[in-house]
């Protein structure tokens, strides 16, 4: 049984940063890539932000390029999402991602469909 559980939510003003993690247990971490997708009120979920098992290799929606940062340390089977700059339109519950897939393993992903697995989900609040 596969569990992912992020942490590191919460409520920011315009401009602020915020570190989200992603706890994972219960299968070879290391061996996987892994994301991080968003949903805000009334919208689909969407991609953020994905790393291959190495961390060597990462994918970014072009709404948070620049800004966000996803690394990963498989020593302790846990990602990381660094946010800085953030914007009312960040505003989500953010989503922790696995995806088994051999394909993706050594670079990433941005298809929500070929996710495995799926955390529970962490609140980001930025207000203006």
């Amino acid at each position: 049984q596969v569990q992912l559980v992020e942490s590191g939510g919460g409520s920011v003003q315009a401009g602020g940063s915020l570190r989200l993690s992603c706890a994972a247990s219960g299968r070879t971490f290391s061996r996987y890539a892994m994301g991080w997708f968003r949903q805000a009120p009334g919208k689909e979920r969407e991609f953020v932000a994905s790393i291959s098992w190495s961390g060597l290799n990462s994918n970014y929606a072009d709404s948070v390029k620049g800004r966000f940062t996803m690394s990963r340390a498989n020593a302790k089977n846990t990602v990381y999402l660094q946010m800085n700059s953030l914007k009312p339109e960040d505003t989500a519950i953010y989503y922790c991602a696995a995806d088994f897939g051999t394909a993706s393993s050594g670079v990433g992903f941005r298809d929500r469909g070929t996710v495995d697995y799926w955390g529970k989900g962490t609140q980001v609040t930025v207000s203006s």
